[in-house]
């Protein structure tokens, strides 16, 4: 898993491949389908472990699909920290996020159709996306680069758009998804205090490749 420390000996190991391979499982599923009531059975048959291992790991189905996310979302967030990291500027860490978004509808459909059913009761969370856009956020009220007073409340409009721009990213494959993301990242931008002209040059800025 994206955030995992190393296991230690061979027991630790085999523990932690079998949490990761039953976490796979139920982010393949919640991606394909947003069906949570898949049974264990059938969850443990994906992962290609033994129905009582399930128990070592989880209490119950929500607590899994909860970690699936939570690893999808943490996942989705260590990937844009690697294309962003040098950019000091907050309005063009939050464009590029938007930007790169759009983009990994292609590249990663797995995480961004996880986002785009689940990513909504996530946006306050400690982990995955939020906590980077809050951060970013914060920095840029105490900068003075953007004009609001609560950064948490501004990550509720921000985080909200950026769903939007997820469903319609998958909706319409056939949009200019660089497009969308840019126009919609000005909006946020303008939203948040900076100049019309300054919004739309930063969004337009050369984008880091996602590899």
């Amino acid at each position: 898993m994206p955030t995992s420390a190393p296991p230690k000996n061979r027991f630790e190991r085999r523990r932690a491949e079998t949490r990761h391979a039953l976490v796979r499982a139920a982010r393949q599923i919640l991606a394909e389908t947003g069906d949570t009531s898949a049974s264990i059975q059938t969850i443990a048959e994906r992962a290609d472990v033994g129905f009582g291992s399930f128990y070592n790991h989880f209490e119950s189905k929500t607590e899994l699909f909860d970690a699936a996310v939570t690893d999808a979302l943490e996942e989705f967030g260590q990937l844009i920290d690697e294309r962003v990291d040098g950019i000091d500027d907050p309005a063009e860490l939050i464009a590029a996020g938007f930007r790169l978004t759009a983009r990994m509808a292609d590249s990663h459909p797995e995480l961004t159709r996880i986002l785009r059913d689940r990513g909504l009761a996530y946006i306050h969370s400690d982990r995955g996306l939020a906590p980077r856009a809050l951060r970013d956020l914060e920095i840029g009220i105490a900068s003075g680069r953007f004009d609001c007073a609560d950064a948490t409340t501004a990550l509720s409009a921000v985080g909200g758009t950026l769903m939007s721009l997820v469903a319609l990213r998958i909706a319409r494959p056939d949009l200019d998804g660089d497009e969308a993301a840019s126009d919609l990242a000005a909006m946020v931008l303008r939203m948040l205090g900076v100049p019309s002209d300054d919004a739309h040059e930063v969004t337009r800025r050369p984008l880091p490749d996602l590899g």
